[in-house]
C-alpha cells in the first residue's frame, strides 16, 4: 500500500520540521502561533511499527530516533481484544497552532 522512500543525502536537513501554514487574509501582519506538544502512540507488531515510522520518515513528519523504545504491551484479562506480541512506541511532537 505504502512505498518506503529512502530519504536522498541532498535533503534539507531541517525536513523533520514542518512548513507553517500560509498566512491568510490579506493583512501583512504577523499572526501569533501557540506552539502544542502532541503525543502519538503506535500500537501493533514490531514490523508494523517500524514500517509506520519509515513511512512518517520518509514523508519528512518525524526522525526515527524522536521515537520511544518499543515497549511490550501486557496481555490482560480485562481486555480480551488484546492480541499477543503486540508493542508500542511513543512520540511527542510541537506543533504550531494559529
Amino acid at each position: 500500500m505504502f512505498e518506503y522512500l529512502e530519504p536522498d543525502s541532498n535533503d534539507n536537513p531541517e525536513a523533520s520540521s514542518l512548513p507553517l501554514p500560509p498566512k491568510s487574509g490579506a493583512s501583512g501582519g504577523t499572526r501569533p502561533l501557540t506552539p502544542e506538544k502532541v503525543r502519538h502512540m503506535l500500537y501493533g507488531s514490531l514490523a508494523g511499527i517500524e514500517r509506520t515510522i519509515k513511512i512518517l520518515h520518509a514523508i519528512g513528519y518525524a526522525d526515527p530516533n524522536d521515537w520511544s523504545d518499543p515497549l511490550p504491551v501486557p496481555q490482560s484479562d480485562a481486555n480480551p481484544a488484546t492480541k499477543p506480541n503486540q508493542w508500542m512506541v511513543i512520540m511527542t511532537k510541537t506543533v504550531l497552532l494559529e
